[in-house]
């Protein structure tokens, strides 16, 4: 096994859990929220799991720019 193949491995399992943190934050807000119900506007406090659940997509989010640039990079 190459680095390559490592690094592409990586980044697929890196995409999945970001999809399932999205989809899993997603559900949270409600479906009047999804249609601009919300009352609380723009601006929302995070707070217990929801705080993690966040901080966790950040660093998903890093990490999957990190292997893709690895990917592109590496030859």
């Amino acid at each position: 096994m190459d680095i390559k193949t490592i690094i592409s491995a990586l980044q697929l399992l890196v995409a999945g859990a970001l999809v399932v943190l999205v989809v899993i934050q997603d559900s949270g807000s409600g479906m009047g929220e999804a249609i601009g119900g919300g009352s609380q506007g723009f601006s929302q406090q995070r707070r217990g799991l929801a705080k993690g659940m966040f901080v966790a997509t950040i660093v998903g989010l890093a990490l999957f720019i990190a292997t893709s640039l690895a990917n592109l990079l590496i030859k």
